[in-house]
């Protein structure tokens, strides 16, 4: 089988190529100062949703200032479960779109500046109508896809919102360590593609569950939506310690627990991945060191996140083929989704 006939599988051995242009692009951005606002506000759908819950949680720890992630759905139609006009905040809208023309998300910032709630920043891989609406456009066209699930597209998204972070934070240096991931990037593929390979194409698993705490939460909950979309597998993501709180009633020979681990909080996340392998689960775990794949990077943990997705979307890939099915087109999905409003 010539795997070079699937885009799905082209994107994701290209993606660190659509990582440095997103450094690039980032980097050469003027950007707003975090003092300026009340609150940041991450914003997608989806995928990108996801993108921003792990997008908020880093702004915040290397800000200081408060951020929240909303799916773009919710900003449109519930805007007042999100803003508040008592004492009349200034938000910054982070909108990220892989196409640049999703119905909720383009709607959601044109009332965002109807009604003057404050500037914005798009992050997307195409310059389309949501480009046309920003104060501040980031676009990554290295990161365009053919294949309808995200794989490249959200990587490179959430490299530029990485950088944003950083330089929001005034962190020069962890933009500098960045420079290093495109390289470590291709050294994790090639290394790990076989490992997920044995595990994706092994069907006596019928279901996975994807733990990230903090900074690595939203990522969970991508992957997890990258197994449900091209495996029509059982998949959940959690944070580490909720795990035990009554999903862990699931986990049995049939189950694999992934294990995005993190440096602070790893005595307490290899507890609940030894516990899991003790009720029978198969635990894949994932981090710096001593894990079942390791990054080896070097690079500060608050910028590296984008490195646990390669080797996890290639899992899918794999299985999407063992199961006979197309991971290129996903089952009832299509790449944009517009609606009516």
């Amino acid at each position: 089988m010539d795997l070079t006939n699937y885009h799905t599988y082209k994107e994701i051995k290209s993606q660190p190529e659509a990582w440095a242009q997103a450094l690039d692009v980032t980097n050469a951005s003027r950007l707003p100062k975090a003092g300026d606002y009340n609150q940041v506000l991450f914003t997608g759908c989806g995928s990108t949703y996801y993108l921003s819950l792990a997008a908020a949680a880093l702004y915040q720890e290397l800000t200081g200032r408060a951020a929240r992630a909303v799916p773009a759905g919710e900003l449109l139609l519930n805007t007042q479960n999100v803003v508040s006009r008592i004492g009349n905040p200034t938000y910054l809208l982070v909108a990220i779109s892989r196409s640049g023309t999703t119905t909720e998300t383009v709607k959601a910032v044109e009332k965002f500046k109807q009604d003057q709630r404050g500037d914005v920043v798009v992050v997307t891989n195409y310059d389309e109508v949501l480009s046309r609406l920003a104060d501040v456009n980031i676009v990554i066209p290295k990161g365009q896809e053919e294949s309808v699930a995200q794989t490249r597209s959200f990587a490179s998204m959430y490299v530029a919102v990485t950088a944003f972070c950083a330089r929001m934070a005034g962190r020069g240096d962890l933009v500098e360590a960045m420079n290093q991931l495109p390289v470590i990037g291709k050294l994790v593929i090639g290394n790990y593609e076989s490992w997920a390979k044995s595990i994706g194409e092994n069907l006596s698993f019928d279901r996975f569950y994807f733990l990230g705490s903090g900074i690595r939460y939203g990522l969970a909950c991508e992957v997890n939506l990258k197994m449900k979309e091209m495996t029509l597998t059982h998949s959940e993501p959690f944070h580490f310690l909720e795990f035990r709180h009554g999903p862990m009633s699931m986990v049995n020979e049939n189950t694999v627990v992934v294990g995005m681990l993190s440096d602070a909080n790893r005595v307490h996340e290899a507890k609940v991945l030894a516990e899991m392998e003790a009720l029978g689960g198969t635990v894949a775990s994932l981090g710096e060191k001593d894990a079942n794949v390791q990054f080896e990077s070097g690079i500060p943990e608050l910028v590296r996140g984008v490195l646990y997705l390669p080797v996890l979307q290639l899992m899918a890939f794999y299985r999407s083929l063992a199961k006979g099915l197309n991971p290129d087109r996903p089952n009832n999905l299509a790449a944009v989704v517009k609606l009516i409003f």
